[in-house]
């Protein structure tokens, strides 16, 4: 049984071309509005900005090649849930759901973002995360 989930949106990202580091920031989509930030690569940071904003790309990316495995096997992507805050590091998980039986994958929540992006797939923070999180900002 999954803990207490929060959904969320993702409210920002910001993208600085001068540091290795950038950030994604999610953002509770009713309630209180408390966010967090996550820090995530510069690829991933792209992966995500793309699928907000342009077109899928004539040949699949590394995370649309994800999403097309899952669909040709007859899964849906359920949700992802940013699952657990160690030691400072962010998880996740994909939940898919195939014939009616559902998979737990371990992801970065960075990936996660990249494969959601764009999809309407739903975003979720595990309680204890969000309020690990944002009482840390």
């Amino acid at each position: 049984m999954e803990p207490e989930l929060v959904r969320v949106d993702l409210s920002r990202i910001i993208i600085r071309e001068t540091v290795d580091h950038q950030v994604v920031i999610l953002k509770e989509r009713n309630g209180d509005e408390r966010s967090f930030p996550i820090v995530i690569g510069f690829f991933e940071a792209m992966a995500i900005r793309r699928g907000l904003t342009t077109p899928l790309p004539t040949r699949p990316m590394t995370h649309d090649l994800i999403r097309n495995v899952v669909y040709s096997i007859g899964g849906t992507i359920e949700r992802i849930v940013v699952s657990d805050l160690k030691d400072g590091t962010f998880f996740a998980v994909i939940v898919i759901l195939v014939d009616g039986k559902e998979f737990h994958v371990d992801s970065r929540p960075s990936d996660a973002l990249a494969i959601s992006a764009g999809t309407g797939i739903p975003l979720y923070v595990s309680g204890h995360v969000f309020d690990a999180a944002s009482s840390e900002n």
